[in-house]
């Protein structure tokens, strides 16, 4: 496939590292031409300078051809103006924008083929946004991750001593909780991936991925660790766009603070959240965190623009009282350091994005993607199309199917039901089939199985 990505910014850079190793061929452009070296240097792919919004560098870079065009500059504008040149000059079938201003959003009719064509729009800090809040919905889970529309999540929790299913052999799980359906679809320990069989034994601070219905959620996690109990005091730091976002998502069930230290921006975000305490001062500050009562809050998000004040905002409130902290992390090095501190999750914007995108890049009938272990693994959600004839899942059971090593098939949603893969769980039309691969250099393999033979339609 052809992708050309107009910018080479940190989800620009995230998302042409992903894409370059799965045989596409990659253009990035940007008017910054160190960004460009540094890409060329590190990545096998080809790089333009110039204005990603103007025609004649999207000529040059080759839009005449491209499958795809992905606009992530830091300017709204230019990725908005840039999928509208795509569209009418070169035909590009696939354009995708990213829109950060709240007030473009509220227009979806300002995307539709006959305004600004693009088809699809992303806004990383909406995506992180809902991604903390299904954490902190969640509490003691280090990932929530919807499919099927919600219907259906992946849940990954640190095993702790005292869970009673710590070891145990994986069959004993219905034993347990004979009323829940539910599949481990991987395990992590010390960051090798173990796949699960029914005498894999769950040990002690293992990182275990489960599918399971969302009504099912503490039930499963309560076999791997003691519950944690729900929030209900959360303190954030960094009055932006996620921080802002996320206190008017949380505000009316939870009592929440918000620390920033720009005075303007402070007055304009007590007036525009009802119910959140709005703070003026700096989020590392010992003396301001415990007069707020830091040692109480059941969660701290450290959620400003900087990586360095994230981090040791999040250590400081850890260390202070805090029941659990996170930290928003650009920065992939940073987010290996901090996984061994004091900072329980460490959040990057990156992959929250990347697996939107990838969606519109896998092939067959994918309509989910969720990147994980910082591009290592993914989880997807496919569709299966045709009949046995044409399909190679069609009509067959879970063990039927020539899965490659290391890919297991979790769960399947028909018609809203969630119904858990076994190995004799057989795949009927229209079935959506939720995946979990550990080696994603193995998902070329997946996404054949799911491709109809020529001549289906």
């Amino acid at each position: 496939m052809q992708i050309l990505i107009l910018g080479a910014g940190q989800v620009g850079s995230s998302l042409a590292e992903n894409l370059v190793s799965e045989a596409n061929d990659i253009t990035v452009v940007d008017t910054d031409q160190q960004r460009l070296q540094t890409l060329q240097d590190r990545l096998d792919l080809r790089t333009i300078y110039g204005q990603g919004s103007h025609p004649s560098v999207l000529a040059r870079a080759g839009a005449i051809d491209a499958d795809m065009v992905i606009a992530v500059t830091n300017s709204d504008e230019t990725n908005m103006v840039a999928c509208q040149v795509a569209h009418t000059l070169f035909r590009t079938p696939t354009r995708i924008a990213r829109v950060r201003t709240q007030d473009y959003i509220e227009y979806p009719e300002l995307f539709e083929q006959g305004s600004m064509p693009a088809t699809l729009i992303i806004s990383p800090e909406q995506l992180v946004t809902d991604y903390i809040h299904q954490l902190i919905q969640h509490p003691g889970a280090l990932q929530v991750l919807d499919f099927a529309n919600g219907v259906v999540q992946l849940v990954a929790v640190k095993a702790y001593y005292g869970g009673p299913l710590v070891g145990h052999e994986l069959r004993t799980l219905r034993d347990h909780m004979p009323g829940v359906d539910t599949r481990v679809a991987a395990i992590y320990r010390r960051d090798r991936a173990i796949i699960p069989e029914g005498h894999t034994v769950i040990e002690a601070d293992d990182e275990v991925f489960f599918i399971v219905a969302r009504r099912n959620i503490r039930k499963v996690m309560s076999e791997l660790r003691r519950l944690d109990k729900p929030y209900k005091r959360i303190m954030i730091a960094g009055g932006g766009n996620i921080g802002t976002r996320l206190a008017q998502a949380l505000e009316r069930r939870y009592q929440v603070k918000l620390i920033d230290h720009n005075s303007s921006r402070t007055e304009a975000i007590a007036e525009q959240l009802a119910h959140c305490i709005v703070l003026r001062g700096d989020a590392a500050d010992r003396e301001l965190l415990l007069n707020e009562g830091i040692a109480d809050s059941d969660i701290f998000c450290a959620l400003t623009n900087d990586d360095e004040a994230n981090i040791l905002a999040a250590m400081l409130a850890k260390r202070l009282g805090a029941r659990r902290v996170m930290a928003l992390i650009n920065r992939t090095a940073y987010v290996d350091l901090v996984e061994s501190s004091d900072i329980d999750i460490a959040i990057s914007p990156q992959q929250a994005t990347i697996g939107t995108l990838l969606a519109y890049v896998r092939r067959g009938d994918v309509v989910m993607v969720h990147s994980l272990r910082r591009g290592a693994a993914e989880a997807i959600e496919a569709i299966a199309h045709g009949d046995k004839q044409s399909s190679r899942v069609v009509g067959r059971s879970v063990e039927q199917i020539p899965l490659p090593h290391g890919a297991t098939i979790g769960a399947i949603v028909r018609d809203e039901e969630v119904i858990i893969a076994h190995h004799d769980t057989v795949i009927e039309e229209n079935d959506h089939v939720i995946l979990f691969v550990v080696d994603k250099r193995q998902l070329r393999e997946v996404e054949q199985l799911f491709s109809v033979a020529f001549g289906f339609f």
